[in-house]
């Protein structure tokens, strides 16, 4: 569920398909650069009512989808 929410929600701001997004996608492969992971997960918060501390170790998709997991828990 998370995994899809995340999924539309990347392939929303990059015009993607969101069968081409896999939880091991990066989102440097996916075309995002500093500012657009900045707004990507301000995106994510307010989707999920969460606040979200960006840093080195959110690398793939996998890994924002395990973040928000454990925050919304």
């Amino acid at each position: 569920m998370t995994l899809e929410k995340v999924t539309n929600l990347i392939a929303e701001k990059k015009e993607l398909d969101p069968a081409a997004i896999t939880a091991e996608s990066t989102l440097e492969s996916l075309g995002f650069d500093s500012l657009d992971t900045v707004e990507l997960i301000m995106a994510f918060e307010e989707e999920f009512g969460i606040t979200i501390e960006a840093d080195e170790t959110l690398q793939t998709v996998g890994d924002l989808v395990s973040l928000i997991n454990s925050l919304t828990a």
